[in-house]
């Protein structure tokens, strides 16, 4: 995998220099061929090929996290906390 991309930044590379070195190239265009052919589309594969050990990694942290808390019942308010009032109680004016 690190051959392909090291393969297509040198070609994406070589565009760039071709583009700023002709006639009727300049810099700004070199600079975008680059990144348009070269860094662009790069970025989006190596995003999409680590999509899996994200994934995992994420999954890992979730079930540690799961293991930290210890376990979980499947009955509501059974945490061990007290139930909190969803609406704060209003004083009447007197």
């Amino acid at each position: 995998m690190h051959i392909v991309v090291i393969g297509w930044l040198y070609v994406a590379l070589m565009m760039a220099v071709a583009e700023g070195a002709s006639s009727n190239g300049s810099v700004l265009g070199a600079i975008v061929t680059f990144l348009l052919y070269g860094v662009g589309p790069v970025g989006l594969v190596i995003y999409l090929m680590l999509e899996p050990t994200r994934r995992r990694r994420r999954k890992a942290a979730d079930e540690a996290d799961r293991q930290l808390r210890g376990p979980v019942s499947g009955q509501p308010d059974a945490g061990g906390e007290a139930a909190a009032d969803p609406v704060a109680p209003v004083r009447e004016k007197s």
